[in-house]
């Protein structure tokens, strides 16, 4: 028959254990149920992230009149954080996403994404807005190529 003591000990175990899944249970909860404005705070520290890159970042339409709406959608990877200007509402890192943008007059719209190892990627387009109907023109994308010393605006072909 096992003794008291023995008994406590084998006791303390299972409340041990049942302490160790609960915090882990906890912090799993925790990284999914992340809101989009929130910086991960848990990462695998035994794979590393790639560079970031911006694999997306447009305009649904060419051209606007005063008072229409479009869809500005954009797409990173790898990427700990992101700004657009001018300030788009939530903006958060996603593999993919649209917001809609409802311009007065033409305007430049740029992304600039933050990798986690501290490098960054910046594009940029200029949504027109005219005064009368006219014939659509394709949004012009920029890519900023950061090499060194030399930066240099590139155009970007889709």
């Amino acid at each position: 028959m096992p003794s008291a003591e023995s008994n406590d000990q084998m006791g303390m175990r299972v409340v041990r254990l049942m302490l160790a899944v609960t915090v882990l249970v906890a912090m799993w909860g925790l990284s999914v149920l992340r809101t989009p404005n929130s910086k991960p705070w848990v990462r695998s520290t035994s794979v590393r992230p790639g560079p970031v890159h911006i694999l997306r970042f447009y305009a649904s339409v060419g051209m606007l009149l005063p008072g229409q709406h479009a869809q500005l959608c954009y797409s990173v990877e790898n990427a700990k954080s992101i700004t657009i200007s001018p300030a788009i509402a939530r903006a958060y890192p996603s593999a993919g996403r649209c917001v809609e943008i409802g311009p007065e007059h033409t305007t430049h719209y740029t992304l600039q994404a933050e990798g986690f190892d501290g490098t960054t990627d910046i594009r940029s387009f200029t949504l027109s807005v005219q005064d009368e109907p006219g014939l659509p023109s394709a949004p012009r994308q920029y890519a900023l190529l950061l090499t060194g010393a030399a930066t240099r605006r590139a155009p970007v072909y889709r």
